[in-house]
């Protein structure tokens, strides 16, 4: 074996990807550990302080989404610089990310005071816990630039591949908010504002706690328009992609109301489990865009290609443990959610369906890391609107046209994660998206459109 291999080899090892992926799963979890446990203080106010949480918390879900598609385009900017030997250039990546996100949390954060009322009410449909709702969400709002300025700050850092700081920056403020919510809701007497008091608290100390990083490592802290232009066509492109996987829940949604609660009712359960896989192997999909973009920002294209492979290989691993585990729960896992019969026959409809997806979702996921790494942002945004547009969509509106229940939306699923399986596979062997050096730049001969 030559050193050439040899090194390959050590970029891609399963001990490389484990190190970035475990840590970015915890930081991924805490979230929405934090937000179970939100919920379950709040609940015991009344059924009134539940709802308005629920629906506040889904506008805010929306902000941090927003944080999402700011971290994956940082990650793979940081990584090629990084890879190529420039760290400081990798970290002013995260300077500019970071005003990025501190803008749009602002903006958040005036918007959200001055029409939240009324889109909390519009989303309530009035009454009592609209006017909730409306209060929460505009005390909450305030957190929404410290909760961006930490999803720049998990994108640099994971582009220079410290995963110590995002775990301790991110999970020691939830650890603290978990413990003031409780605090602040009853004994202080703060009631359902408590609540949202806990979530800005824990947003900002995160926000500052990034920032402060940034600022340790010495690098010129002003604003470039011209950089943070290119930032924002990367995010452009992935909220485009962002909107296409919306569409089509909210499409799948509507549907499976047309068929009945217990139906939608079934389809929430089955859709909650997917969305809490996809969670768990995004874990995977970010130790590839921080690997795939070092390697290729260093010039190693054969690496690059060797994590592509093995990350592809894990993604069905895991896919296919998740699958047996689903499979397993098919008779007990609904009732975990709900006592009503009916909702767990429209289940069992479901399930054989979501249980074969997941072997194929965890190649998916982990490959569109690989892309997302690779810069091939234009790319994955054309083959998902393509995949919605031309698949999911239409066969989840056919099952209503033919009363499919069920089983149609969820082969529509299966359609679209097939399309998307398809695609990525080709970009993969094409090898238009192998761009090496610190800056990707498009090559002329390779196609970029689906």
């Amino acid at each position: 074996m030559n050193r050439s291999t040899v090194a390959t080899d050590r970029v891609a090892s399963p001990r490389r990807i484990a190190a970035l992926a475990l840590p970015a799963l915890v930081v991924l979890a805490a979230e929405p550990l934090y937000v179970l446990v939100d919920t379950a203080v709040v609940g015991h106010l009344g059924r009134v302080p539940l709802a308005a949480v629920a629906v506040g918390g889904t506008v805010m879900t929306l902000t941090a989404w927003l944080g999402t598609v700011v971290a994956y385009g940082t990650t793979g900017r940081a990584a090629r610089r990084y890879g190529a030997g420039d760290r400081a250039a990798a970290v002013a990546e995260g300077v500019q990310s970071s005003w990025l996100a501190l803008g749009v949390g602002l903006l958040v954060v005036v918007g959200l005071q001055f029409g939240g009322g009324a889109l909390a009410s519009a989303l309530a449909g009035g009454g009592e816990v609209g006017a909730a709702a409306g209060q929460w969400l505009r005390v909450a709002a305030f957190g929404a630039p410290g909760l961006l300025l930490a999803a720049a700050g998990n994108g640099w850092l994971r582009g220079v591949q410290d995963t110590r700081r995002p775990l301790a920056f991110v999970v020691g403020p939830n650890l603290l908010s978990a413990v003031l919510c409780p605090v602040l809701v009853y004994p202080v007497g703060m009631g359902l504002i408590g609540s949202a008091v806990a979530n800005v608290i824990a947003q900002t100390l995160s926000g500052v706690l990034f920032a402060a990083a940034l600022v340790t490592e010495r690098v010129a802290l002003r604003p470039r328009p011209r950089v943070i232009g290119q930032q924002l066509v990367l995010s452009r492109d992935l909220l485009i992609r962002g909107v296409a996987f919306q569409a089509s829940f909210l499409s799948a949604t509507a549907v499976a109301a047309r068929f009945g609660a217990a139906a939608v009712g079934a389809h929430q359960i089955a859709v909650q489990l997917w969305f809490f896989a996809a969670l768990l192997l995004d874990a995977l999909a970010i130790a590839a865009q921080a690997l795939v973009g070092a390697a290729l920002g260093a010039g190693d294209e054969a690496a690059a290609r060797a994590l592509a492979r093995r990350i592809g290989r894990l993604g069905a691993i895991c896919g296919t443990a998740f699958a047996v585990l689903a499979a397993a729960g098919a008779g007990t896992v609904p009732t975990w959610f709900s006592s009503d019969v009916a909702v767990h026959e429209q289940a069992l409809v479901a399930w054989p369906w979501f249980a074969a997806m997941l072997p194929l979702a965890g190649v998916v996921f982990a490959l569109d890391g690989v892309l997302i790494g690779a810069g091939d942002i234009r790319y994955l945004r054309n083959l998902t609107v393509a995949g919605a547009l031309g698949g999911f969509l239409p066969a989840i509106w056919l099952a209503h046209a033919f009363d499919l229940g069920l089983g149609g939306i969820w082969a529509g699923l299966l359609l679209f994660t097939v399309l998307r399986l398809v695609g990525v596979l080709l970009r993969l062997r094409t090898g238009g998206w192998a761009v090496t050096g610190a800056v990707r730049s498009e090559p002329r001969s390779a196609g970029a459109r689906v």
